[in-house]
């Protein structure tokens, strides 16, 4: 269960002001349908995130222990730099949303743009320090719809409140906390 309440809460801090709830607040803003919205989010983010998991997993199968305990701690402490950089959505997800449905415009552009997103990046590395994929793929998914769904529903008016340098600080310092568990050899890191 750790793995699962682990995935959860990092992908939820992590995913707040990224590109994908950027862009969670466009089709909100362009469309004003949130269940499609919402679904084609969770749909995109199951199967995105379902990939990465099955990577993870197989990385820590792949990769001697000693040399993933490096790996990962790279990863998770470049994580923590890349949460400090603000994201923008681009001009892509945005066309892309404009040409489709909502639910096929939902999903599209948000597989297209979580592909490579650092919340992505995550599930692969989690996947592959827990040996609990399936939980892990759905803790990061659970984190993404606890960030993104508030974002469909709420849109500006909750995007203005929230501290964004201040939750990109809080991530940024569980990612590292990640890193420096896994470099100290942390077999569980709560």
């Amino acid at each position: 269960m750790e793995s699962l309440f682990v995935s959860t809460g990092v992908v939820a801090l992590a995913e707040i002001g990224d590109k994908t709830q950027l862009l969670a607040f466009l089709l909100a803003a362009r469309f004003k349908k949130p269940v499609p919205i919402v679904l084609g989010i969770a749909a995109a983010t199951i199967l995105n995130h379902a990939l990465a998991g099955l990577l993870g997993a197989w990385i820590a199968d792949a990769i001697g222990p000693d040399m993933l305990r490096w790996i990962l701690a790279a990863s998770f402490l470049g994580m923590a730099a890349w949460t400090l950089v603000p994201d923008e959505i681009g001009e892509d997800e945005a066309r892309v949303a404009r040409r489709l449905g909502v639910f096929g415009a939902t999903f599209v552009a948000f597989f297209v743009a979580e592909t490579g997103d650092k919340t992505q990046l995550a599930t692969v590395a989690l996947a592959a320090h827990y040996a609990e994929a399936a939980l892990v793929v759905a803790g990061t998914t659970l984190g993404m719809l606890v960030a993104d769904v508030p974002a469909v529903f709420a849109g500006g008016r909750l995007a203005a409140r929230i501290p964004m340098k201040l939750v990109h600080g809080i991530a940024a310092a569980i990612f590292a906390a990640l890193g420096v568990a896994t470099l100290a050899g942390a077999d569980r890191l709560f």
